[in-house]
């Protein structure tokens, strides 16, 4: 297996000039991935002549949970940079192999998900890459990629791995796998030198991958596999199991792997849910607000290269940005813009209008200009600051009591004691009195109050009619 390897140029543009005026000024995928610092290493360089011509890949991702992470935008950014060129891309979720979990990458086995919640989590990320693409290809015609007519696969390795016996998968996949190359695997080999060891399920996980892809190479025509740099070793055992099941004459194309570089924080650490410091996909599980705002917080260091890796942006544009934000770093013009980009892709246009107004209304600003509906738009997903209750227990209730309804304080004597404090506030403007009671007024357009406990505990009230249901 020749391994090619190429050091990611990651390359800054920026927001205001629009340079893709037709979809032959698109540079090659492959080449573009790599300026973009998107390519950790692939199998071949002949990767570059063959995706200049329409082909498929896939990537694949387990259901460990309801919602995907800013890890895995990451892979999907991979995919979304073919899809957009007119390439036949292909997402797998993995029904069959998320039940047993990939040891690559980790210290100790997943524990085993009951069939009810995989089935859920199957329909959970279904549904979001679904969206994902949906938003993703309006916000590439945005940006003048006009020829985004494909629609992306999403399959189930489940569909062909539930009625194969254990025969079956001995005899069409066991058959072709040898146990030296599996032992030599580094998620095989790094588990077998702990104090835990490899269960056999586990170690068995790569001759499923493997058997995916060879499963795609057939049926679907697919070429190509996309992961995360610690996916390498399964997508090589897929490519090798394609060689021995489908011998590569003339007649027989070959196969492909791409891996991805892993994105992790500023200390090191890898982005997921394992690490605790999740950023989801899921509006409902991170919100608009915290997703733009983690883009926000991007430090000037790293602007540059998530501007590259998770806009579509060129090379002129991030240059021209990061030179503007030079001259006002404290206006954070590339932060804003990077934000603004990442949240129009994975939720939608409208969403970078609503996190714009969370942020408005959540960092004290004037809300003069702010209405109770864009308030309302911007925050009904989030469970954590939202909250919404009939006006008869609004109105005339005092601040104490609503404090303490809302879960803002713990009680109504915590609550008095923080209006004492000053530390008590509704719609940016601070509690005097902690007898003060909720007036009509206190409402913006009829329907929003916030309160905000402290410096930065925010919660917003929507006010429903009475008679509502």
């Amino acid at each position: 297996m020749l391994l090619f390897r190429r050091s990611p140029t990651v390359i800054p543009y920026h927001l205001f000039q629009r340079s893709y005026a037709s979809s032959t000024r698109i540079p090659n995928v492959m080449t573009d991935l790599t300026n973009r610092g998107l390519i950790a290493n692939t199998t071949s360089p002949d990767l570059v002549e063959h995706t200049n011509t329409p082909t498929a890949i896939y990537c694949g991702v387990d259901p460990t949970a309801s919602s995907l992470h800013l890890g895995n935008l990451l892979t999907l950014m991979g995919l979304f940079h073919f899809h957009i060129r007119g390439h036949q891309t292909i997402a797998l979720v993995g029904g069959a192999t998320g039940s047993i979990g990939d040891p690559s990458g980790r210290n100790s086995e997943r524990l085993p998900l009951e069939r009810e919640v995989l089935d859920k989590n199957v329909a959970g990320i279904d549904q979001q890459i679904h969206r994902f693409f949906h938003h993703g290809a309006l916000y590439a015609q945005r940006r003048g990629y006009d020829h985004v007519q494909l629609k992306p696969k999403v399959l189930n390795n489940y569909t062909w791995f539930s009625n194969m016996t254990a025969l079956d998968f001995l005899g069409s996949v066991g058959r072709y796998a040898r146990i030296n190359t599996m032992l030599a695997k580094e998620s095989v080999r790094s588990r077998l030198e702990s104090t835990q060891g490899i269960s056999f399920t586990e170690f068995s996980y790569q001759l499923l991958q493997a058997y995916d892809f060879w499963y795609l190479y057939n049926h679907h025509g697919c070429r190509i596999q996309l992961g995360g740099s610690d996916q390498w070793g399964n997508i090589t055992a897929g490519i090798d199991m394609i060689g021995k099941r489908n011998p590569m004459d003339q007649e027989s194309p070959k196969a492909y792997g791409i891996t991805i570089p892993l994105l992790l924080t500023s200390t090191g650490e890898k982005f997921g849910k394992s690490a605790g410091n999740a950023v989801w996909l899921d509006k409902s599980m991170t919100s608009v607000f915290d997703f733009y705002q983690f883009f926000m917080k991007t430090t000037d260091h790293d602007v540059g290269k998530y501007l590259s890796m998770f806009t579509l942006f060129n090379d002129g544009e991030i240059q021209d940005l990061l030179q503007q934000h030079k001259k006002n770093p404290e206006l954070r013009l590339a932060q804003e813009s990077l934000a603004s980009e990442v949240t129009e892709l994975v939720h939608g246009l409208d969403a970078v209008q609503q996190a714009k107004v969370a942020t408005k209304v959540l960092f004290g600003q004037d809300l003069s200009n702010v209405s109770g509906q864009d308030i309302l738009n911007a925050f009904e997903h989030d469970h954590s600051r939202f909250a919404s209750l009939e006006q008869d227990k609004v109105v005339g209730v005092g601040i104490d009591q609503l404090a303490t309804m809302i879960k803002a304080t713990k009680s109504k004597s915590e609550a008095q004691k923080l209006i004492k404090a000053g530390g008590m506030y509704i719609n940016n403007v601070r509690v005097m009195d902690s007898r003060q009671k909720i007036s009509s007024g206190d409402l913006i357009d009829n329907t929003i109050c916030l309160l905000r406990v402290g410096k930065s505990s925010y919660h917003i009230v929507h006010v429903r009619s009475s008679k509502s249901p």
